[in-house]
């Protein structure tokens, strides 16, 4: 599939750079992509109820990690706090939380690519969005020799620093870039159709993965046979919750609400989270189609301040009488401009900003109560506003043979960016490969 339909099918539509881009690979070993949290540390003690450690590993998505790591402290998952999820085909280095686990018990777990380190106490635990952001050290691979890729990356880099960031997409990886439907499970949760959110994750056959999950999805999108499905499952490793829910289903044919309650509250809470991403992506490219500017505010629009490195949350309208004022705090890093994540109490620009983020919700024949979510509470989102640019003011670049392959060259990109925003959404700005499996 290519990666120009997969991407619009997340709502990501254009480009900001002009550049040809140098194509290349991501991922070719989990050390090409290496991910460190900028963490908020809890306080250090002697004592206290809970025991954090830095977790470094290599292709280990966070949820399933976590689930292996309460397997062998024989705890439940609740018991573990993370700031943020974690690609699997990277390494990554993050702080975790676990509580009324001993220092000595967290050093006797044994798990293949998992390094447990710099232990400590604290009465604080690691909670979800608690960090300041990520460091990237990025090797794109398998790039043709041409005359043009220095060029090309120097005149991307370029474009970007003068813009003061990149369009602050929300990658492939939060719909998933084997499987891109999260946001349609998403969907049909927020619509009320819990039997389509579950067929669409457990069934659904995708062509970019592989034949036997293929085979299987498609069987079972047409026969409904849960407990053949089941079966079927159980020779897959890889399918870890699917088997959770089909195990509900066996029992309780009808029950989807009951099936999706099976998943981690993290990963059920994904669904919506995408869903919503899928409609801010629709705006953005909007926004970007109709040559609006990302770095400077119009009137009507929303921006939101930067308080020591934090993007409040809480916005303010341009108008006539300060978009002056507010366009200066921008050039100076100070604010941004944002854009719509819907909810049931939403906050919409105003004037053609506005007009953009009402289509695209109409478009979705959504109601604001629509994301009141009574059968499953804690998915009920309110929604919020995101920064439409991330920023981004300095990045490290060097080109050189790729010693992995004779006769190609290789980038490495070294950067930080803030919490929740997405580094393939920077490289595909270099890359504007036509093939997804290349991310």
């Amino acid at each position: 599939m290519k990666n120009l339909d997969v991407e619009k099918k997340v709502g990501i539509e254009v480009y900001l750079t002009k550049t040809p881009g140098i194509n290349g690979k991501l991922r070719t070993n989990p050390r090409d992509f290496i991910v460190k949290e900028i963490p908020k540390h809890p306080c250090r003690g002697e004592y206290g109820v809970f025991t954090i450690a830095e977790i470094t590993s290599e292709n280990w998505e966070t949820n399933l990690l976590v689930r292996e790591l309460s397997k062998k402290l024989h705890i439940s998952r609740k018991r573990i706090g993370f700031a943020g999820t974690k690609d699997k085909r990277a390494q990554t280095t993050q702080l975790m939380s676990f509580y009324r686990v001993p220092q000595d018990k967290l050093l006797q777990v044994k798990i293949k690519d998992v390094f447990i380190e710099n232990i400590y106490y604290s009465d604080h635990p690691v909670r979800i969005g608690e960090l300041l952001g990520n460091h990237f050290n990025i090797i794109i691979r398998d790039i043709d020799k041409r005359n043009d890729v220095e060029e090309c990356v120097r005149d991307t880099v370029l474009t970007i620093t003068q813009t003061g960031g990149f369009p602050n997409f929300y990658g492939i990886q939060r719909f998933g870039i084997i499987r891109p439907i999260n946001h349609i499970v998403g969907k049909h949760i927020v619509h009320g159709d819990f039997e389509k959110a579950v067929m669409s994750y457990i069934a659904n056959p995708i062509t970019t993965e592989d034949k036997a999950s293929y085979e299987t999805r498609k069987k079972l999108q047409k026969t409904y046979n849960f407990q053949e499905a089941l079966k079927s499952y159980q020779k897959q490793q890889s399918l870890v919750f699917e088997k959770a829910i089909l195990n509900k289903l066996v029992n309780k044919p009808k029950d989807f609400v009951e099936a999706l309650k099976e998943l981690p509250t993290n990963l059920l809470t994904m669904f919506v989270y995408a869903y919503q991403s899928y409609i801010f992506n629709k705006i953005l490219s909007e926004r970007i189609k109709r040559k609006l500017p990302l770095n400077k505010a119009i009137i009507g629009d929303i921006v939101l301040p930067i308080r020591k490195n934090i993007t409040d949350k809480k916005g303010i309208m341009v108008k006539k009488s300060n978009i002056d004022k507010i366009n200066k705090q921008i050039e100076k890093g100070k604010a941004l401009i944002s854009g719509l994540i819907p909810g049931y109490n939403p906050v919409y620009a105003e004037n053609e900003m506005g007009e953009i983020e009402h289509k695209i919700v109409e478009q979705e024949k959504l109601e604001h109560k629509d994301f009141i979510i009574p059968e499953i509470p804690h998915l009920s989102s309110s929604g919020s506003r995101r920064i439409l640019l991330s920023p981004l003011r300095h990045i490290e670049w060097k080109i050189y043979d790729d010693n992995l392959n004779d006769g190609k060259l290789a980038l490495n990109l070294k950067f930080n960016l803030q919490k929740g925003c997405y580094a393939t959404s920077l490289l595909r700005e270099f890359m504007k490969t036509k093939d997804i499996k290349n991310y």
